[in-house]
């Protein structure tokens, strides 16, 4: 359940890129939870991720964050994959799975 509320973050919006505390609060997961499944995911290739330019992050006196976004090939598993799991426990696949490009 947690990898697939990961996914659905991105499903939400798979151009968007997210930093990781961006995707705790969207996913509803404490950061010891969600990085290692951004881990699995970036191994996988469902996932790219970046360091964000040091200029930003020093001008606005906060940590440098890693942005997150889902591959092509990566939105097109995780659809499958989450309407795989709707399937499973027997409930209707949502609509925003199926009907995504």
């Amino acid at each position: 359940m947690p990898t697939q509320a990961v996914l659905r973050a991105f499903l939400d919006d798979p151009p968007r890129e997210r930093y990781g505390l961006e995707l705790c609060e969207v996913a509803g997961l404490p950061s010891g939870t969600l990085y290692p499944i951004l881990a699995r995911l970036e191994q996988a290739g469902w996932v790219e991720s970046r360091w964000e330019d040091p200029e930003a992050h020093v001008a606005e006196g906060r940590p440098r964050r890693r942005y997150y976004r889902v591959t092509t090939d990566g939105a097109q598993q995780a659809r499958e994959a989450v309407a795989e799991a709707y399937r499973a426990r027997r409930q209707r696949v949502p609509g925003w799975v199926v009907g995504l490009p």
